[in-house]
């Protein structure tokens, strides 16, 4: 009985783990992920939801939507990203606000963000200045995963997507966004283009998503970052 109660955590673990590293997930992409039955799937999607790991959305739909009821998609809720490496967020949370309380604000808090960002980043350059032009965005997010992050990269219309499945910092950023500013304009100024966020997970989105358009690389300092249609974290 014991054993047996062991191998349903240590599934439940995975499915929880599977929608971490892919972001929000239907019950057919964890089962095709998992291989596991439909059946076992939800079966441990109601013990997650039970136990507050995961809750379950509404899948957004673009373009005409099909007939029938559309597909619940679940994803970890702040409990659930508690358990995946996101200690000393309290800690964080005060040194930041004494910072901005006594060391010049919010510019001070935003030169924080963005020599943080540089300090981490040497690994993330030589993932990016080593890789071929075209793989230049899946060599980002090879060297983010590497940090934790899970992150993949994927083609999307006139562009690449670079989704970020999980963010160590996320309920930092909750409150601070200038880190996510700021790891933004890194990407923008790395990958020679301007670049788009799309969604953050310290915004309430399953994913961080950072647009890139294919462009022609710039090699000055006018990389851009856009913000239109940017969640404010």
């Amino acid at each position: 009985m014991e054993e047996l109660a062991t191998r349903e955590r240590s599934t439940r673990n995975r499915v929880a783990r599977s929608i971490l590293d892919h972001g929000p997930s239907t019950v057919a992409d964890l089962a095709g992920r998992l291989s596991l039955t439909q059946a076992a799937v939800r079966r441990h999607l109601d013990s997650l939801v039970a136990e507050n790991v995961v809750e379950a959305r509404e899948q957004r739909v673009y373009g005409t939507r099909s007939r029938g009821r559309p597909a619940k998609i679940f994803a970890l809720t702040d409990c659930g990203r508690d358990a995946f490496d996101q200690s000393y967020d309290s800690l964080a949370v005060e040194a930041l606000r004494w910072i901005e309380r006594n060391a010049g604000g919010e510019a001070a808090v935003a030169a924080f963000a963005r020599d943080r960002i540089e300090a981490q980043g040497d690994t993330y350059r030589e993932a990016v200045e080593t890789a071929d032009p075209a793989r230049k965005t899946e060599a980002l997010a090879k060297a983010l995963t590497a940090d934790g992050y899970a992150a993949t990269a994927r083609n999307a219309p006139v562009g690449e997507q670079l989704c970020q499945h999980h963010c160590p910092v996320a309920h930092v950023a909750e409150q601070y966004p200038q880190l996510c500013e700021a790891e933004t304009e890194f990407f923008s100024r790395l990958l020679g283009t301007h670049v788009q966020r799309l969604a953050t997970i310290a915004h309430g989105d399953g994913v961080c998503t950072t647009f890139i358009p294919h462009s022609a690389p710039q090699t000055n300092s006018s990389a851009s970052v856009s913000t239109a249609g940017r969640n404010p974290a």
